[in-house]
């Protein structure tokens, strides 16, 4: 995008990252964000979502020349309904102006009503008194008091008096909107000369952000309804906040948008394991300032130092994250050469591995045996997500850890959550990649039926992009369908893994999981087409097969 001139208050398209633009409001950044370093940006809240970001100039567009545009290319209900929001609030602040206006036409009238009957009234005295000099005195001083106040009030311009005599100041919002709170905007401007037409996403994206909006806790909180007491973590830019369920998050602004101002922690970081999600983790550390250390069985990594072995990593590392693929290969890393080598008092590993809650209990009671402190914190996401630093953490063990891998995980995700003791983030991870690899076959199961039926499979996807499923997930993995295009996101043998998982976790506590089950056994048989290494998405041709 092109740079221009913008200012606080404008109504703009943003480019996020591999989103598309999206239509947002120029606001004040809370006073604990500070402005990234570099290129100039301006924070912006965007509408029909909680979402807000720094964002550069140069992927800023103001809203109106390019609103058509916009809306042409994108065509997703939930952008229609930012589109919608827009067009609320330019009606809301148009209509709240013209009320303004009317006031102050009224109130002139009144005034000059007053006037008149002023000067009628000293006709009326002047003529009844021309015997009494007296009052022809008085009438006359009182003439004389009434032309100047006329003349004061008749030299001024129209525009100045209705400002004047309005019923509040010009800029300063009624008490139950809060639209409108930056007037200088010269979006503000423009839409009291009736020139703005709007897009939408969705209402409470609009307001200014300030520290008693309730609209923008979702920069401090998690997604719950009650957050209770809150306290500042180990950067300014996260908060963690303690919910009556015991569980809590520290949550980034953005991690993409608002890195450039994460202050890494100075603590020397380890990372094992360089697969589809530690690369991009690796990558992103390394982006925002840490000093990273990596060991990976196949590849080393561009920008990072790299360790012989998991032992030399974490014996030279503060705090170790490992990232590998099973149960097995979590375990395997801690043997010969491993990470129990290098564990002293003091160190610090953090698993970030898909695991069973038996198998995390396990490395966490050895870590322990040894001095060290233990975190668990499984990602999730994809590929992509973790190139792009906007994975979710999902964290139990060692509380003090968790704040101290702050600045890690707003490098790397969107979102963290400290869920309690440990094998807490391994159970609900797997609940997790349950509900995504049923959803995932349940897609495929319908591309296929509409395919044996005669129907379009493009249209299916059309429509349920308009429909409550519409999804980044569902539209991607569909195109990877419709275009036979399964390079690995995130491979179909690990989620048939997390779902046998899942399944047993059930078992443990006598739940039954049959949607699960069937989801198993189709990608049971893509594995058997030799599928494995492919994307999830592959599932597809256990129903064609």
């Amino acid at each position: 995008m092109a740079t221009v001139s913008l200012r606080l208050g404008d109504l703009v398209w943003g480019k996020l990252g591999r989103y598309p633009p999206w239509p947002g409001k120029i606001v004040n950044p809370p006073k604990d964000l500070k402005k990234p370093r570099g290129k100039k940006c301006f924070f912006v809240k965007f509408f029909g979502t909680e979402d807000h970001a720094w964002i550069k100039v140069e992927q800023l567009k103001p809203y109106h020349p390019h609103k058509e545009e916009m809306i042409k290319i994108n065509k997703g209900k939930r952008f229609q309904q930012a589109v919608d929001a827009v067009e609320e609030f330019l009606k809301k602040a148009k209509s709240k102006d013209q009320s303004s206006h009317n006031s102050a036409e009224e109130k002139n009238r009144r005034n000059s009503s007053e006037e008149r009957s002023k000067q009628d009234l000293g006709d009326e005295k002047r003529k009844a008194g021309l015997s009494d000099g007296k009052v022809r005195k008085n009438v006359g001083e009182g003439k004389k008091r009434v032309s100047s106040a006329s003349a004061e009030r008749g030299s001024k311009s129209p525009l100045k008096r209705a400002q004047e005599q309005s019923p509040r100041k010009r800029g300063r919002p009624p008490k139950d909107e809060k639209d409108l709170t930056i007037p200088e905007s010269s979006t503000v401007k423009g839409m009291v000369a009736g020139t703005m037409a709007g897009f939408k996403w969705q209402p409470s994206v609009s307001e200014p952000v300030k520290d008693g909006d309730p609209h923008f806790h979702h920069f401090l909180l998690s997604q719950t309804e009650k957050p209770a007491v809150c306290y500042q973590a180990i950067t300014k830019k996260l908060k963690v906040c303690e919910e009556e369920t015991g569980s809590t998050s520290i949550q980034a602004a953005d991690s993409t948008a608002v890195n450039g101002s994460i202050t890494p922690t100075d603590k020397k970081i380890g990372f094992l394991g360089l697969g589809l999600m530690g690369s991009g983790i690796v990558s992103n550390l390394i982006k925002m300032g840490h000093t990273v250390t990596v060991w990976n069985r196949t590849a080393e990594k561009e920008g990072a130092r790299l360790g012989r072995t998991p032992a030399e990593v974490v014996s030279t590392c503060d705090i170790t994250f490992a990232c590998v693929s099973d149960p097995k290969a979590a375990k395997d890393v801690l043997g010969p050469s491993g990470v129990l080598q290098g564990i002293r008092p003091g160190k610090c590993y953090v698993d970030m591995s898909t695991v069973d809650a038996d198998t995390v209990t396990e490395l966490a009671q050895v870590i322990v045996s040894r001095g060290g402190r233990f975190l668990e914190a499984p990602v999730s996401g994809n590929q992509q997500l973790s190139n792009d630093g906007m994975l979710v953490i999902l964290a139990a063990g060692d509380r003090g850890l968790y704040e101290d891998c702050s600045s890690c995980f707003q490098a790397m995700g969107k979102t963290s959550f400290f869920l309690g003791e440990v094998g807490n983030a391994a159970k609900m991870m797997l609940i997790v990649n349950m509900v995504q690899g049923s959803f995932m076959a349940t897609i495929a199961e319908g591309l296929t039926l509409a395919q044996v039926t005669g129907q379009s499979q493009q249209t299916l996807l059309d429509i349920l992009n308009q429909g409550q499923l519409a999804s980044i997930f569902l539209d991607q993995k569909c195109q990877n369908i419709l275009q036979g295009n399964f390079k690995p996101d995130f491979y179909l043998k690990y989620i048939q893994k997390d779902l046998r998982l899942a399944i047993a976790l059930g078992d443990s506590v006598n739940h039954p999981t049959p949607m699960a089950a069937a989801a198993n056994e189709v990608y049971k048989r893509a594995k058997a087409l030799d599928q494995s290494d492919n994307d999830m998405s592959a599932v597809y041709r256990a129903y064609i097969h």
